[in-house]
């Protein structure tokens, strides 16, 4: 027993990880389980049959695939818009001084301190008072402005950290100011900027608050296709897609470990 308790103290911070992780990883397995589910009646919420037909016809249910689509073009959009702003502020607000930096940093962070129903409120009515009509263009704006704040955050945490006297050693050895950018400066930043970029894409994919207060009547994302469906019972396809996009991530995330690993041993 008091050796039970001396290798349970050893490992204490493994353990506490390998549950959070069990936590975080669990709904996943459900969804990825009941998405092989032949279920009886509307709702696929208890188990009956082992099926692989929402597999082969993912979109068999009318809409879907096009709100996925349709939610899959903003978030690539909003991605690309947010990144090159984000990254552009975040260097702007950790290698400058001017007059009132303060306040933009509080406001660039505000936005990830306030409810998203505030935001989402406040853009709507700011795109009515303007007269501008409810559709795709104005969910890209609310996704770009909405996401922003997290890419500063990521890209600049990143700048902050790196060692100044990399870019003063491309500058004795002659290089130009576009030079030691792209070949110096940029690489360094990648990591920052790349964690920023999946962040907002993760972010932009999955909203639904805000989507929802500057949408049109004719742009319907897939978060807000699943909330309409599930008042007449969510289909076996919507399982499908969360397990493709969740096995995407967890590939992606594998094959930029795996990438980070191998520059460090080639380094």
């Amino acid at each position: 027993m008091s050796r039970m308790s001396k290798w349970i103290r050893a490992h204490l911070v493994v353990l506490a990880g390998l549950l959070a992780l069990a936590y975080l990883v669990l709904p996943n397995l459900v969804v990825l389980a009941f998405s092989f589910n032949k279920p009886v009646g509307k709702f696929n919420y208890e188990w009956n049959e082992f099926s692989t037909d929402a597999w082969t016809d993912p979109c068999g249910v009318a809409d879907m695939c096009g709100s996925l689509s349709l939610s899959l073009q903003i978030a690539v959009l909003a991605t690309v818009g947010a990144t090159v702003l984000g990254t552009m502020v975040a260097f702007a607000l950790a290698r400058y001084r001017f007059r009132g930096r303060s306040a933009t940093t509080a406001m660039i962070f505000l936005p990830m301190a306030m409810p998203e129903v505030v935001m989402a409120a406040s853009l709507g009515t700011l795109f009515l008072n303007m007269r501008i009509p409810f559709g795709f263009t104005t969910i890209l704006i609310a996704h770009i402005m909405f996401c922003l704040s997290f890419v500063v955050t990521a890209v600049k945490a990143r700048v902050m950290s790196m060692d100044p006297r990399l870019e003063q050693a491309a500058q004795d050895l002659y290089a130009t100011p576009t030079q030691t950018f792209l070949r110096v400066t940029l690489p360094l930043a990648a990591p920052g900027i790349a964690a920023g970029a999946l962040l907002s894409f993760a972010l932009s994919f999955d909203d639904f608050i805000i989507t929802q207060f500057n949408s049109g009547p004719t742009t319907v994302t897939f978060p807000m296709f699943v909330w309409g469906a599930s008042q007449r019972g969510i289909p076996v396809q919507v399982n499908v897609i969360g397990t493709a996009m969740f096995l995407a991530a967890v590939a992606l995330t594998v094959v930029g470990q795996w990438l980070g690993n191998r520059r460090k041993a080639t380094a």
